[in-house]
């Protein structure tokens, strides 16, 4: 199923710099939840060494995904639809797509798991506990989307009054604890059931938020220069600050008291009631950075084609997908009142690093194949890229082998349904770059090899002109083809080249052929030339067609009706075979067809310069399942 050709890409309203755009909101939702209520858990379990480590291994697989988006994001005109845009871009619509939608489904279901975070600190309220959670994070949610409704402007100026009540919470916990250093626990002391790679997996969640900034692309002044810079300034700035938090802590309280309390912050904190507040602001800028993010990413999938154009529909504004915050806004509803939910989330951190991973893949591949296109400004060594994409699933599996699994079937499902639709794209991509890089390889290896006669394979110019005419031609090519030869359908167009050349007639026959082989599910290739007569044009087509080591070596042909073009045909042939082409013509008898396929006839002189050649075409005619139960006869005419 073919769907309509592929033209909504709005370009970004350039209202965003750097700090505003990317920094501040990767910042806000990497400070989340976990450095609050868990990192101190992580230290108490790992013991200092182990935490550090920890921390700097999952900052490293961050650091290295930073480097790949920004390679990325500087070597192509940046739009809307974040790390969607520049996975599709690179790797295909269909890979995209495959990322894209669980992307935005993890963004949505993530603004229903950081408001039941929110709904969590909030019932410390004494009047606020008297109220259903799932009502409370229902009325949370229907602010959310009032936000985003409104617009990321007034979204991204609260952000600062979160930023700052981040820094204070922080500046709260390093300024307390001076007077109370305690020795230091660097051995670990795990629990039973875990070890040094399960609580990894509870940390590693923590450094996934930088994809919230690169989400806003449609919005930035300059995409490619603020994407880079807001993104790896936010991984080292946070990856400085959970490194000196596990330090502090392991400074501060003993490992017993870090595993079992995870409000151990507040007991560091020169004003306690400082580190509730920056609870309820972690929360709060995490779901603030989800539902920005996921209606930007809906919008750009639906402009492609991907979803319906409905999806991308901006309700009367001219900057803000509120269709998609709707949408989103809607499944965060339902997920607030879908009961346990903590194998969701886990699949959920599988597709952001899906997504990571497929970043890092397209970094790499792009500098590994080496399109001419592929000029960032941000360069880095392809083997980074391919080392980030390794941390990434290394980590899903690490994290949940059965939530990775899911994710990847998931991934792949909408894969082979977008592949199957079709859908047509106004943009290039790095697939054919990679092919082209194969057949390079192959061809390079082809030319180093001697050929031999047992590894002969048919490579086949069949002169058909329109092929659809010429049925008989295309059932014997595809007979002595099966999938293990080449067959190039030609049509050779007699007249003024110039004249057809500017009227467009060859693309115009060269596309047709190529619909027939599309329509048929033909394994062939199509070309079309126009020549001056059709003898020296057929002779040039086939010395000219093919590579070095790929050269054409037998062309088919339909028997001529008409004494004057058999006189040309054999004409032709012996220039063929002067140059050292097999050449087969078919007579096909338009009243019987084929028959009934029973026998191959080959009528024998004895082992001539063709005997060899008639043996192997038979035998490879037998192969076709039409021709299985066919006897080859030799047939032999006897003087007496």
């Amino acid at each position: 199923m073919a769907a309509n050709q592929v033209s909504g890409e709005r370009a970004g309203t350039g209202r965003f710099g750097t700090f505003t755009g990317v920094f501040t909101p990767n910042v806000l939702t990497i400070l989340g939840i976990i450095l609050f209520l868990r990192i101190g858990w992580v230290v108490g379990q790992a013991g200092l060494v182990n935490a550090l480590s920890i921390v700097l291994l999952a900052n490293a697989i961050s650091l290295l995904t930073g480097f790949s988006v920004s390679a990325v994001a500087t070597s192509m005109d940046v739009k809307a639809g974040g790390n969607y845009f520049l996975i599709s871009r690179s790797l295909g619509l269909e890979i995209g797509g495959a990322i894209g939608i669980p992307l935005f489904l993890s963004q949505a279901i993530s603004v229903a798991f950081y408001i039941i975070g929110l709904v969590e600190a909030l019932r410390l309220i004494p009047f606020v506990d008297q109220f259903d959670p799932r009502l409370v994070a229902t009325v949370c949610c229907l602010i959310f989307i009032v936000i985003a409704y409104v617009g990321a402007d007034f979204a991204l100026r609260i952000q600062y009054f979160i930023l700052a009540a981040l820094v204070l919470a922080l500046i709260s916990f390093f300024a307390g604890g001076w007077d109370s250093f305690i020795p230091v626990t660097t051995a670990p002391a795990y629990d039973e059931g875990l070890n040094y790679w399960a609580v990894f997996a509870v940390f590693f969640p923590a450094v996934t938020g930088i994809e919230v900034g690169t989400s806003l692309s449609g919005d930035l002044k300059d995409p490619s220069r603020s994407i880079p810079r807001g993104t790896l300034a936010s991984i080292l700035v946070t990856a400085t600050v959970y490194l000196a938090v596990v330090i502090w802590f392991a400074t501060h309280l003993p490992p017993t008291t870090l595993r079992e309390n995870f409000q151990a912050m507040s007991e560091v904190a020169l004003w306690p009631a400082l580190i509730g507040i920056g609870v309820a602001a972690a929360t709060f800028s995490s779901a603030l950075g989800s539902v920005l993010a996921a209606p930007r990413t809906v919008e750009a999938i639906a402009n492609d084609g991907v979803l319906p154009r409905w999806v991308a529909a901006r309700l009367g504004s001219p900057t803000e997908p509120r269709m998609g915050v709707l949408i989103t806004g809607l499944i965060a509803l339902v997920v607030i009142w879908s009961g346990d939910l903590n194998f969701v989330a886990t699949i959920i951190s599988m597709f952001f690093l899906n997504t990571y991973g497929m970043i890092n893949l397209a970094a790499g591949i792009e500098r590994l194949v080496g399109n001419p296109s592929y000029r960032p400004s941000f360069r880095i060594p392809w083997y980074l890229s391919i080392l980030g994409a390794l941390g990434c699933y290394g980590a899903m599996f690490l994290i949940s082998p059965g939530a990775t699994i899911i994710a990847i079937v998931i991934s792949y499902g909408f894969f082979f349904f977008l592949e199957r639709r079709q859908i047509q794209r106004t943009w290039g991509d790095v697939q054919s770059g990679i092919w082209f890089a194969v057949a390079r390889y192959a061809l390079l290896q082809l030319e180093e090899q001697r050929w031999h006669a047992k590894n002969w394979r048919p490579n086949l110019i069949v002169f058909t002109g329109q092929p659809h005419n010429r049925q008989p031609l295309v059932e014997v090519a595809q007979w002595l083809s099966q999938g293990r030869g080449i067959v190039t359908f030609f049509q050779l167009m007699v007249g003024d080249i110039d004249q057809m050349a500017n009227a467009g007639w060859r693309e115009t026959a060269r596309k047709n052929i190529q619909r027939y082989i599309r329509e048929e599910e033909l394994t062939a290739f199509a070309e079309a030339e126009v020549v001056a007569d059709f003898v020296s044009g057929a002779l040039t087509v086939v010395q000219a067609h093919g590579i070095s080591g790929l050269e054409a070596n037998s062309t088919l042909l339909g028997w001529s009706g008409t004494p004057a073009g058999r006189q040309t045909q054999m004409t032709l042939l012996r220039s063929l075979v002067h140059l050292n082409k097999n050449v087969l013509l078919l007579h096909h008898d338009d009243t019987r067809g084929f028959g009934q396929r029973r026998a191959i006839n080959i009528w024998w002189k004895g082992r001539g310069a063709n005997a060899d050649l008639m043996l192997l075409l038979a035998y490879i005619i037998r192969q076709h399942p039409e021709w299985r139960q066919a006897d080859i006869r030799l047939l032999r005419i006897i003087d007496h």
